[in-house]
């Protein structure tokens, strides 16, 4: 397929295109805050798609922002390793968490399996009704004619429901969820340096504190299909408490990829509505055509910026030498903007052909286990959006997060007119 990414000329008088190629860090947190992350990707995909950059916060690191080169290592487990680190930067030895996202086989397959059933499409189809009953009331309680955050009224709101069910969570303290998820996540490795580290490791010690006792009240009751019942009862994780980073590290996963990624396509769903408004017409005039936009949010998006491996032996990619030990980034934000492979990238089309071939949930061992949760919950919503409004209008310019590795919004004011 032609790139026709460029049919629309980028500006190339901005930062990322003036300064040397060499010098070119996408690992910086502060680029998706001030909006430019996309012009970086679009240069080294045209420039340098596997990019060395000696600046990275753990030293040195590989992008590679080709789809298929994204494709091709994140399927080759063998010689690109998870362990320990998925993140550009290194964990700090002293408060390294582990869990199966950042593991290889065999202990990443025990893992997994164990807490997959929460999220398998049976159980999925047995919470749709509930999903939509509470999107529904989260939407009728919205004012109409007035400026709200969307952030925190509706993405947050939702999906913090959604996965106090996935862990049977006390409903009272559903917040502290999404709380602890934006702690996990504020961390210099991911780009963040707002957040102070001692501040950070004692508040997720709290949470550590705060599961361990829900753990040992799981595993006293009988097995249900709630991750932390489904651990406590697996003969392959039922010791995992002994190791209490282990432990933690397996919860704040559960978490953030329950909350950050389908919360931050609800919002960018919006926005992108208001940026792409034929779009939205579209949809208004054909609503079957949640079943394509669901996915084109999630490509369009790609709330997971990054993943990163670490060579376990000399590998060669496009003719570059990627050395045993190096760290490899794949940037899954450049991958879906690739135009070898996407058409009209840059575009937001919710009746694009082939809408789910996208690298937003990742490739191989490691594709986003909840992958279908996330499409369900974006599908519901859009189409009780339907149902009920003619419009949800931008009031103001998003906030965006720090960070380089969850690609998210902190508020959104919206105006939904009525």
């Amino acid at each position: 397929m032609a790139d026709t990414s460029g049919d629309l000329a980028p500006d190339r008088t901005g930062e990322a295109w003036t300064q040397p190629l060499e010098s070119l860090d996408p690992s910086d947190g502060t680029l998706w805050s001030r909006g430019v992350l996309h012009d970086y990707l679009r240069r080294l995909r045209e420039e340098d798609p596997v990019h060395w950059s000696p600046t990275g916060p753990s030293g040195p690191f590989w992008s590679v922002t080709k789809f298929d080169d994204i494709v091709a290592i994140d399927g080759n487990h063998q010689v690109f390793s998870s362990d320990r680190d998925i993140v550009v930067g290194d964990q700090p030895e002293g408060f390294a968490i582990k869990n199966f996202i950042q593991s290889d086989p065999p202990v990443h397959d025990v893992q997994r399996k164990s807490v997959s059933p929460a999220v398998a499409p049976a159980r999925l189809a047995d919470l749709e009704a509930l999903i939509r009953q509470r999107t529904a009331a989260v939407l009728d309680g919205l004012p109409r004619n007035e400026t709200f955050d969307w952030v925190d009224r509706v993405s947050i709101e939702l999906t913090t429901q959604f996965l106090a069910t996935l862990f049977d969570f006390p409903w009272e303290d559903r917040r502290l969820l999404p709380f602890w998820s934006d702690i996990t996540t504020a961390n210099e490795q991911a780009g963040n340096v707002t957040f102070p580290a001692e501040e950070r490791e004692r508040i997720l010690m709290e949470c550590l504190d705060y599961f361990s006792r829900l753990w040992a009240e799981r595993a006293a009751a009988p097995p249900k299909f709630d991750f932390l019942s489904l651990l406590a009862h697996n003969p392959g994780t039922r010791d995992m408490l002994d190791d209490p980073m282990e432990f933690l590290g397996n919860i704040l996963l559960l978490i953030v990829g329950g909350n950050d990624t389908t919360r931050n396509s609800m919002s960018g769903g919006v926005l992108f509505m208001n940026q792409f408004p034929g779009e939205w017409a579209k949809l208004k005039a054909n609503p079957g055509l949640t079943m394509s936009l669901v996915p084109e949010i999630i490509r369009f998006q790609s709330p997971v910026a990054h993943m990163r491996r670490t060579a376990l032996a000399d590998f060669e990619l496009r003719g570059r030498q990627i050395k045993k030990g190096d760290r490899v980034v794949m940037w899954y934000a450049s991958g879906n903007r690739d135009g070898e492979v996407v058409e009209r990238p840059d575009d937001f089309i919710i009746d694009r052909p082939r809408a789910r071939h996208h690298v937003a949930f990742g490739f191989g061992i490691h594709r986003c286990m909840g992958n279908r949760a996330a499409e369900l919950q974006l599908k519901i919503l859009w189409e009780e959006i339907l149902e009920r409004f003619d419009r949800i209008e931008l009031a103001g310019e998003p906030q965006r997060a720090v960070s380089n590795f969850i690609l998210g919004y902190t508020k959104m004011p919206v105006r939904i007119p009525g």
